[in-house]
């Protein structure tokens, strides 16, 4: 299917008793007849559980073109609801252009008329939702589509005129089973604990979420006594209260108690400051944690890293919270709202906490929620423009926390932060403040301040009193020059200084941070060694060094102090702006913690440029001087993605004639291998024998290119071949290969050995790639063949090949498997397509294998 694909499958924790619901709205979803189907249970019944299943099931089964999933939560806003709809149908950049509802809705209503029969659920509803106003198609018979919805109300089921489906809490012999299979083994073989256990399960009144919960709480607790206890303090809790959301709220407060350290108690409430259903990045979640002091001042940034991860362990396996993976692989966490729901109770309970995340507030609390004795205050994700005299706070004098994050402030008045003398963090990233108050100099006890991406910020007052600093964070702001007074911020550990306008860095400012262990710089600025190098707690940095000789000593003061840098984004030589005007900043790759980038030298008149030995990332652009990457000494055994473009002198990647040792083995580890704009290139690796034969004696090392999973070849225009036969045994791991505008390239795997093609000239050559998933060639005027005329492709992986302007490719080999004898016959792997303009695929020849082409899909562009 062209375009979006029906959807990605979302990540689900078992079933246990909930197969007759989950047959009702699967049976339903099938039944013509059935257009709106409403699943409503109370809280932490298993409603989304069961739904994620459903939508992992319909995604499987393939009857509808579209499964679309979005949360909708307590603050329903229209305008969130139809981004969300349209980010999952690959299409919200249509929406961001348009800012009037009526219009949006349009929009949305044509989008989704377009992805076909599809079936969407909105999950955690609590409101009636008009369909017109969003822009959600009524489902009906012509058009096939489906809206199924949950909700913890069922008269929203009826209003939306549903087919209503209850969930009702497991049974008890439902129960057990699942509190079982969360508490371990040793529990269950245990007599003296069961009879406790039985009871314990009963108390968690058939709700999955609690069940988990205390399960996972009690996980590896083998004294009966406990149990007994455990079971008292259960009973004593419900009964203190009134009502089935009290009951539920109290059981999962069991958990909240049962946690040792009180330090990790404050770290689960600080999630509760997020909005509901939010899903946020572990390491960001850990680096907040860090600035509320909740995780003890360690050796290393990276050991405090480290216990922030064995908490969120804690956390997850007591199920306070859910691990997740969003679509880019980034590991998450989020809290079920019953879960924040309990965390919000226990932080209301002495009014020190004010949260009001991502409610669509257009102004601050009124001046009375704001109590003397308030301690943490969280905003963020809001719609505050400004702040009137009329709500300013009075004195709060016991504030620590400040979160304003994602407002559209414009301009804060003096007077707001002279009332918070023991404010610690404060928070105004994403923001629209062009300058901030002078009154943010007499925050004597603030610890952390944020000002990341305020795209408008210029004016910082002097700073020279905030001697409690230890995070300032002015990555993408519009500053020209350093805040006066930063030299006084002896205690900071945290240092982004990634401004684009930054003019300098004063002389003798860096030397005298010396606590430094996080320090970011953009690439318009110059660094010396000799300042860096008092910088010896330093864990993570990105910034650059014009000069080679610069560079080098930097990274021999690291060497001789046996100082390994975690993380670091380093860039040698001339920051080239109109190659990054042309190409995007995106160059230097974030994926990689390692990464090196060399830009710009000319001339290295001799001497090398050094690399951490640890290097997993390295780019290289406008270098001219170089001919190839590898030498003797320096084989990259732990680079992982290469990044090689515009070098005008580059002949290949790596020259074995380099190598006297054989136990060489050059980019060993490298996945990905990305190479555009090289005139010269010839070939990605030359043996001593010259590019296009082997001999026993000169193959490539064994291990060389050995994890290698994507090649990318762009705009070389004297390659004649991709890869030669010989070097094939080394890429057993390929995956992908993308190659464009080579305008010499006549093959992709080259013909056999010269010993071969003279011995055995009838001889059947097999290319063997097991894990090729993907060919795409383009602009290749002169391509002439993808393998020998003589050869087959053993690649069962194999599942697309795109070819665009390659006129004189007038033959597809044939793919077979290696089966029996091993000789070939007319077969494709049963996933592969072929996808090229139809004029293209009508020309081809198959005259060696007539039968061949009657195997293959062929998915005509445009068609």
């Amino acid at each position: 299917m062209d375009g979006p694909s029906a959807g990605l499958p979302l990540p689900t924790s078992e079933l246990v008793g909930e197969e007759p619901v989950r047959n009702e709205i699967w049976a339903c979803l099938m039944q013509e007849e059935v257009r709106k189907i409403g699943v409503w249970g109370m809280g932490g019944v298993g409603k989304t559980t069961i739904m994620k299943h459903i939508h992992n099931g319909l995604l499987k089964q393939q009857r509808f073109e579209r499964v679309i999933w979005v949360t909708i939560s307590k603050e329903f806003n229209v305008m969130k609801v139809q981004d969300k709809i349209a980010s999952a149908l690959e299409s919200k950049e249509y929406l961001d252009k348009e800012e009037d509802k009526l219009r949006r809705a349009a929009i949305l209503s044509e989008m989704l008329k377009n992805a076909g029969k599809h079936v969407l659920i909105l999950d955690d509803v609590w409101d009636k939702v008009s369909l017109g106003e969003v822009g959600i198609p009524e489902p009906s018979g012509s058009n096939g589509c489906k809206l199924v919805l949950t909700t913890r109300l069922e008269h929203v089921c009826k209003y939306m005129g549903c087919k209503v489906i209850k969930v009702k809490p497991l049974s008890e012999e439902e129960a057990l089973i699942l509190f079982l299979n969360k508490v371990g083994p040793n529990i269950v073989q245990s007599p003296t604990i069961m009879p406790t256990l039985k009871l314990v399960v009963k108390e968690c009144a058939g709700l999955p979420l609690t069940i988990v919960v205390v399960a996972g709480t009690m996980k590896g607790e083998d004294n009966p006594l406990i149990w007994k206890n455990a079971l008292g303090e259960l009973k004593e809790r419900t009964g203190k209260v009134e009502g089935v959301e009290a009951e539920v709220i109290e059981r999962l407060k069991f958990s909240f108690d049962h946690l040792k350290d009180e330090k990790v108690k404050y770290c689960f409430l600080h999630c509760a400051l997020y909005p509901e259903d939010f899903e946020v990045e572990k390491d960001e979640l850990i680096e907040c944690w860090i600035d509320e002091g909740f995780i003890d001042d360690m050796g290393t940034r990276q050991e405090m890293k480290d216990k922030g991860h064995v908490i969120l362990k804690k956390l997850g396996d007591n199920c306070l919270l859910e691990n997740i993976t969003n679509v880019f692989g980034q590991p998450r966490v989020k809290m079920h709202d019953a879960v924040r729901d309990m965390a919000l109770s226990i932080t209301s309970m002495n009014s020190r906490y004010i949260v009001q995340a991502g409610l669509q507030l257009k102004e601050l609390p009124k001046r009375g929620q704001w109590s003397p004795d308030i301690e943490k205050v969280s905003l963020m994700h809001n719609s505050i423009t400004e702040f009137p005299a009329d709500v300013l706070p009075t004195k709060c004098q016991l504030l620590t926390t400040l979160l304003l994050q994602e407002n559209p402030i414009k301009k804060i008045p003096y007077s707001f932060f002279i009332n918070m003398p023991c404010l610690c963090v404060l928070n105004l990233s994403y923001t629209e403040i062009e300058s901030l108050p002078n009154s943010i100099s007499e925050l004597k006890n603030l610890t952390t301040l944020l000002l990341c991406c305020c795209f408008q910020l210029r004016d910082i007052p002097c700073l020279s009193m905030l001697q409690e600093l230890k995070k300032l964070d002015l990555y993408r702001t519009k500053i020209e020059e350093v805040p006066e007074g930063m030299d006084m911020l002896i205690k900071l550990r945290y240092l982004d200084l990634s401004v684009r306008t930054l003019k300098e860095i004063p002389a003798g400012l860096l030397p005298k941070l010396v606590h430094l262990q996080h320090l970011g710089f953009d690439k318009q600025i110059s660094l010396k060694a000799e300042e860096m190098e008092p910088l010896k707690k330093l864990e993570c940095f990105t910034g650059r060094f014009e000069d080679i000789n610069e560079f080098n000593k930097f990274i021999s003061s690291l060497q001789q102090s046996k100082k390994n840098l975690i993380k670091y984004h380093l860039l040698v030589g001339s920051y080239l702006i109109k190659y990054h005007l042309l190409v995007g900043s995106s160059f230097m790759p974030t994926a990689r913690d390692k990464t090196v980038t060399i830009e710009g030298v000319q001339n290295c008149e001799g001497e090398l440029i050094m690399h951490p030995n640890e290097i997993q990332g390295l780019n290289i652009v406008e270098c001219d001087y170089l001919r190839n990457l590898v030498d003797g000494n320096s084989s990259f055994k732990n680079v992982i993605d290469l990044r090689v473009r515009f070098c005008e002198g580059i002949e290949c990647v790596v020259s074995l004639s380099s190598f006297a040792s054989s136990s060489a083995h050059p980019f060993q580890s490298l996945e990905m291998l990305d190479l555009q704009h090289l005139p010269k290139l010839s070939a990605i690796i030359m043996n001593d024998a010259g590019i296009g034969s082997a001999t026993t004696s000169t193959l490539a090392p064994s291990a060389t290119f050995s994890h290698l999973k994507e090649i990318t070849i762009v705009n070389c225009s004297s390659m004649k071949t991709l890869l030669p036969h010989w070097l094939l045994p080394n890429l057993q791991n390929l995956e992908d290969i993308h190659v464009g505008a080579c305008s010499q390239l006549v093959e992709i795997l080259g013909a056999a050995t010269l010993e071969v093609e003279e011995k055995e000239s009838d001889a059947l050559i097999k290319f063997l790639l097991p894990k090729l998933r993907e060919l795409t060639f383009s602009e290749l005027p002169n391509l002439k063949s993808i393998c020998s005329r003589s050869g087959v492709m053993v690649c069962d992986s194999l599942q697309i090949i795109r070819i665009t302007r390659c006129d004189k490719l007038k033959r597809i080999p044939p793919f077979v498997p290696l089966v029996g004898n091993g000789q070939p016959f007319a077969y494709a792997p049963p996933s592969l397509t072929i996808a090229s303009w139809k004029e293209w695929w009508e020309w081809l020849e198959w005259d060696d294998h007539p039968n061949f082409k009657n195997v293959l899909r062929f998915n005509p562009f445009g068609g």
